[in-house]
């Protein structure tokens, strides 16, 4: 390192802090420029926006309650509930709320399953006295859930293909 003509300090030396320039005669006659205020924080994520989602789900699925109690109709409420949440989810602010609620959800998704293991063990003899038709109803349930997954989406490949074609 070369030291700068004058001074003795190096070519690559950081420049002086503020407080040093303002302590130097030459600096004293000219005022610095007053540094741009820092922007404004973004707000913290917190519960608010979980809260807020969840008050949309259960909001959707009051409303789905009233509809089906109005108007007799033959579903449960919160099927109607969650029919209403689709339609309504295509407006994105309510997206981001609800988001937040499904991610605090999702991270908490075990503990949604407790209340199920305690009602197993507490029936316990229920489960024993039809345990092979509980077996056989999922097992059944399952390969149909699967057998219409596959052909629907059979359906929707060939169209597609055959979109591809044209």
């Amino acid at each position: 390192m070369t030291p700068r003509p004058g001074n003795g300090a190096p070519d690559d030396a950081a420049p002086m802090p503020s407080t040093a320039r303002a302590q130097t005669p030459a600096a004293t006659s000219v005022a610095a420029p007053e540094p741009a205020p820092a922007p404004a924080p973004a707000p913290a994520p917190g519960p608010a926006p979980a809260l807020r989602g969840f008050g949309a789900l259960l909001a959707c699925q009051l409303a789905g309650e009233s509809l089906v109690r109005l108007l007799g109709l033959p579903l449960p409420g919160p099927v109607i509930g969650l029919l209403l949440l689709f339609v309504l989810l295509q407006w994105p602010p309510l997206r981001g709320v609800v988001g937040a609620a499904a991610e605090v959800l999702l991270a908490h998704l075990s503990l949604l399953f407790v209340p199920v293991g305690v009602g197993v063990v507490a029936h316990l003899d229920v489960v024993a006295a039809h345990g092979l038709g509980i077996v056989a109803a999922l097992v059944l349930s399952t390969w149909v859930g699967l057998a219409v997954t596959a052909g629907v989406l059979s359906l929707a490949l060939g169209r597609q293909a055959a979109d591809v074609e044209r």
